[in-house]
């Protein structure tokens, strides 16, 4: 992987990981559509580990709430009260949520990693992506809350395993599950948002696990991973700030759309 590919790749990353449009499908379906020859582990461990690019972006983003997330989870152990306001239980929601991703992905790394080399399973999944989107803005609630409760915690990480898929949107899948659950666009963004740090912490770090192991690999990614890094979480970050607003007044037909569109024509073109 060249720089410039990695320039590129960074940039599509973090115009696509927090908009429900699935940065997996097109950091696939960039390099097939440009023909490049990007080897397959390579561009796995890629598109993995630039992620954290975005988590930069996130946490800088929403500093605060994070920041008093976690103080009041500290404080609630401190005190022997884990649920003692508001964000303490969303602290807590978040990590529960955060666990049927997390043995989805150990258990199904392999398999999962076969999908990233098939521009044509992303497509597909794509069209998937489009169809939650479209019923959540459907189905979702009137009577909307703040956060969700355990049980919704758990739709919305059953939510996030799917996306384990290449084309499978998280936010996309996991905002339609909390709008289906009664949140707002806003709210139900927010907690997606939050929830994906732990989950691209565990992967990034299960990433670099493959690249300290192989020596080659180290040598023809570091440069590429650090260009990607910077690329994507200056745009992520953007993107972001953009989208939050977007959600305050809009609804998610327009990326619906579009994940559809992209979907069938991309199943038409590499089918």
């Amino acid at each position: 992987m060249t720089n410039s590919q990695a320039l590129i790749l960074g940039i599509v990353q973090g115009l696509t990981e927090y908009l429900p449009v699935s940065s997996s499908a097109h950091l696939v379906l960039v390099p097939h559509l440009f023909g490049w020859h990007v080897v397959p582990q390579e561009a796995f461990i890629f598109d993995i580990l630039v992620q954290l690019g975005t988590l930069l972006g996130v946490i800088c983003y929403f500093f605060t709430p994070i920041k008093d997330v976690f103080l009041s989870v500290l404080k609630g152990l401190l005190i022997k009260q884990p649920f003692y306001n508001q964000e303490a239980q969303l602290g807590w929601l978040v990590a529960l949520a955060t666990i049927p991703a997390a043995i989805l992905g150990l258990a199904f790394k392999s398999q999962l990693a076969a999908y990233f080399s098939s521009p044509l399973a992303s497509c597909y999944f794509l069209i998937i992506t489009a169809l939650f989107l479209f019923l959540a803005e459907w189905q979702s609630q009137k009577l909307q809350k703040p956060i969700p409760n355990k049980k919704d915690a758990v739709m919305i990480g059953l939510a996030q395993g799917l996306a384990l898929l290449p084309g499978v949107s998280r936010s996309g899948s996991t905002i339609a599950a909390g709008m289906t659950c009664g949140l707002t666009r806003t709210d139900a963004a927010r907690f997606s948002f939050l929830m994906s740090i732990p989950i691209m912490i565990g992967a990034s770090l299960i990433a670099t696990v493959d690249l300290v192991n192989d020596i080659h690999l180290i040598d023809q990614l570091l440069m590429p991973l650090a260009v990607g890094f910077i690329s994507a979480a200056i745009t992520g970050y953007l993107v972001i700030k953009w989208f939050m607003d977007f959600l305050s007044t809009q609804r998610l037909f327009v990326f619906a759309a579009y994940c559809l569109a992209v979907g069938c024509l991309g199943a038409i073109y590499f089918g």
